[in-house]
């Protein structure tokens, strides 16, 4: 395991860059460059190159946001990502896999187990270190104009940005990064019917990206807050459309 200590962030860094990054790949030029282009945003970085190595460090130090692989020597990607959710204390940690062109179904999997973004392979370094500014920026507490963060609730369902924290019915919601965004973004917005493009570019700041990536999110959000997911009260489909968050529909 290496770890790097960060460098200050230069005029051309993403707005915001700071914190720690765990960055998890068995190919030492890849972790390497990442780590130059993430040191250089002004991130403090520490490199593994297997699964269980990526457990250990987040267990010991958890990181700020994960970069992860999928395809690694010893624990899969898909697998270290598994056990980071499941394991309490840091298991909303944000995570952005790296995926080869083709692994469509994998990609989905990784999605479905939680990870809040993905950069296929070959990518851009610039990208990457744009995706996890883009991430951690969402994952940070949001204020109103005057400093303060207003929460929202409908019904049972309560969300606190200051806090970054969900209860439905007086119980904690375990939510990722991108998870609660949607959230978030649904609850501000009832009523109104968005496509998965208009909330692509909405909720994760993309201006194209695979769209199944919406759809996946919803049907996690569906499992986490719908009394009978597979009869949505609150996030409805609205066919040829996309989704609407109907209000004061799912007590």
């Amino acid at each position: 395991m290496t770890t790097t200590r960060s460098c200050p962030a230069d005029a051309g860094s993403p707005a915001g860059a700071a914190g720690t990054v765990l960055v998890v790949d068995d190919d030492e030029t890849v972790r390497d460059v990442v780590r130059r282009y993430l040191e250089l945003a002004g991130y403090t970085v520490t490199q593994v190159g297997t699964g269980s190595e990526a457990l250990r460090a987040h267990r010991e130090r958890p990181a700020d946001l994960v970069v992860l692989d999928l395809m690694l020597p010893d624990l899969d990607g898909l697998e270290v990502c598994r056990r980071i959710r499941a394991g309490g204390e840091a298991s909303d940690v944000p995570v952005v896999m790296l995926t080869a062109l083709g692994e469509e179904e994998n990609r989905i999997a990784g999605l479905q187990l939680g990870a809040d973004d993905y950069v296929t392979k070959p990518f851009s370094p610039r990208e990457l270190a744009l995706r996890v500014a883009s991430v951690l920026r969402r994952a940070a507490p949001q204020a109103d104009a005057d400093g303060s963060a207003s929460v929202v609730t409908d019904g049972p369902l309560t969300l606190d940005p200051a806090a970054r924290t969900a209860t439905l019915r007086g119980t904690g919601l375990a939510l990722t990064t991108r998870e609660f965004d949607l959230l978030w973004f649904f609850l501000t917005h009832p009523g109104t019917a968005f496509t998965r493009q208009q909330l692509l570019e909405r909720v994760w700041g993309w201006d194209f990206g695979d769209q199944s990536t919406v759809t996946v999110h919803v049907r996690r959000l569906r499992e986490k807050i719908e009394r009978v997911p597979a009869e949505p009260a609150r996030i409805a489909t609205v066919w040829g459309v996309g989704y609407r968050y109907d209000a004061g529909l799912g007590a």
